[in-house]
């Protein structure tokens, strides 16, 4: 299997990559779809959409922003795109427009207080998140339909797409890359007989597809990103939207923490830097997959600490990412990182132990060393429970980033602390997540029907 570390690191705006980047690209899909048809099959007729979403879209999207990523998407937006943008702004006018401009200047009907359609009653079994997009006239005959499914990740596959899968994401073969790994052991394999590292293997097949300028410039502006939406969410300040009423706190940490250095800890400066990405991302903000919107705090956190405080450098930063997307290709491969489909083990999770694996890679560590740390970060997350709030990727969303940051630099450090020589294979952890995942209860997994999301009395 091979994905790209351009494409599991994306940049866009929050709260959530499968509840908000997944659909908008969804329908800016059907969006194309709708053109292509009015040009195959020109009439007067007049014409409207509509959007279903089921599942955990159905449950939580009201406070993942489900509803605005149709709007702007039918209108021609992507996540990329809107990074930066006022999008507040643009929604207000767009939702009143009540109409969306094809290419050709046709106009088709569309009402987001009609037309948008949250079904709590029927999940469509292939995946939790699901959502089915489709042109009528004006009887209400269909003229155009697509079902799709946000798969994790701001990843999305149609219902043709999905059902020919035989992992939870459709990936590109990799017989003809140089290393074609497609678990932890044939990672470990391919490294020992080629004497390549982890980040070098992985960049040996990034260059059969991209110019080696390509590839550092597209991870020079990914860490860019994750930069600038920390240093963003370190100075914003005020209550995030949502009506829970939760304050931004980083900006209050990191102050603290400079006004008085003698007395912090790393703990401290890793929870603030973690903090600022997710607050940034409960506000809809520019953010970056790492690997999901819920858990984008980790990865930069951790990078983030290692530049600023450990003097990283711009190399370091360049393993760390390809060495993290090594072992989040692997998990996406072999399992999912889709909090409705596995819980938060799988979003924060595999965050976490992409950071590990990274942290460890920069800092020197062996290849057993880094698949050391990887496990030991997943594995200390294993039956972790996605259970928004009001479902809204706040509580307990923001802190459970600085936890995952934390959790990936102790993994990092023990690994290296020890010789690469354990009893948990990482991917025998990555099988247990995915297990305990299909035996979790549907109320955890991104719904809030139970744990934290239903422990809240509303006086």
């Amino acid at each position: 299997m091979f994905i790209s570390v351009l494409n599991l690191f994306k940049i866009g705006i929050g709260p959530s990559s499968s509840h908000t980047m997944g659909p908008m690209m969804a329908a800016n899909d059907f969006r194309g779809r709708i053109n292509q048809f009015v040009v195959a099959s020109p009439s007067n007729k007049v014409m409207h959409v509509r959007c279903v979403l089921k599942g955990s879209l159905a449950f939580t999207g009201k406070g993942h922003a489900t509803d605005r990523a149709v709007v702007l998407g039918l209108h021609g937006y992507t996540p990329e795109a809107l990074s930066v943008q006022d999008v507040n702004a643009l929604i207000a006018k767009l939702w009143v427009t009540h109409s969306i401009m094809l290419d050709n200047g046709a106009a088709i009907t569309f009402n987001p207080d009609n037309d948008i359609i949250f079904d709590r009653n029927e999940t469509l079994p292939q995946h939790p998140n699901g959502m089915v997009y489709t042109l009528l006239d004006e009887n209400e005959e269909i003229l155009l339909t697509e079902t799709y499914f946000s798969i994790g990740g701001g990843f999305i596959n149609t219902l043709a797409e999905i059902n020919q899968l035989s992992a939870p994401l459709r990936m590109e073969s990799a017989k003809s890359f140089p290393f074609p790994f497609d678990s932890a052991r044939s990672m470990l394999q391919m490294s020992q007989q080629s004497n390549y590292s982890i980040a070098d293997m992985k960049r040996a097949n990034e260059l059969m597809k991209l110019s080696a300028n390509e590839l550092d410039e597209g991870l020079d502006k990914i860490w860019h990103a994750m930069q600038r939406c920390i240093e963003n969410g370190l100075t914003a300040e005020g209550q995030l939207p949502g009506g829970l009423k939760v304050s931004r706190r980083a900006k209050t940490l990191f102050n603290q923490l400079h006004q008085d250095p003698g007395k912090t800890t790393l703990n401290d400066w890793l929870c603030a830097y973690a903090m600022a990405v997710n607050e940034e991302n409960a506000a809809g903000h520019m953010v970056v997959t790492a690997p999901t919107n819920g858990a984008a705090g980790v990865i930069p956190a951790v990078l983030y600490y290692m530049v600023k405080h450990e003097n990283g450098s711009i190399e370091n930063v360049r393993d760390f990412l390809l060495t993290a997307a090594a072992i989040g290709g692997i998990i996406k491969h072999r399992s999912s990182i889709s909090g409705a489909e596995v819980g938060c083990q799988g979003e924060v999770g595999s965050a976490a132990a992409m950071a590990a694996a990274g942290l460890c890679a920069a800092q020197g560590g062996t290849v057993k060393q880094i698949e050391n740390a990887a496990e030991i970060a997943l594995e200390h997350h294993l039956g972790m429970t996605c259970d928004p709030v009001g479902g809204l990727v706040q509580v307990p969303c923001i802190e459970r980033n600085g936890f995952g940051a934390i959790k990936a630099h102790t993994a990092a450090a023990l690994a290296r602390r020890g010789t690469g020589e354990h009893f948990m294979p990482l991917d025998n952890c990555i099988a247990a997540m995915k297990q305990t995942g299909l035996e979790m209860s549907h109320k955890y997994k991104e719904t809030s029907l139970g744990g934290l999301a239903v422990s809240i009395t509303e006086c």
